[in-house]
């Protein structure tokens, strides 16, 4: 017995599949893309003071200044290597 396929074929004999241009791989590297872009902002939140007149020297720590902006643009490059991402 013959398979089914999802195949359109047209009066000219062509396929004509609808094909999806993103997999299930591509939205799961999207959603990581998207996670590291968000816990790079949150990780940029704080180290103000609450009072105008002091100063606080947290705001230049090793978090507010090189990691979180490392995550970010790590998310953003995901983002990327989502999009042109292939099945295969």
């Amino acid at each position: 017995m013959a398979q089914e396929t999802n195949k359109k074929v047209t009066a000219e004999g062509e396929d004509n599949q609808k094909v999806m241009p993103f997999g299930k791989q591509n939205y799961i590297i999207v959603l990581i893309g998207l996670a590291l872009i968000v816990l790079g902002f949150i990780l940029m939140i704080g180290g103000g003071s609450d009072d105008p007149d002091v100063f606080n020297e947290k705001m230049f720590d090793f978090q507010h200044i090189t990691l979180a902006p490392i995550l970010v643009l790590a998310g953003f490059v995901v983002e990327i290597v989502a999009i042109f991402w292939k099945r295969k």
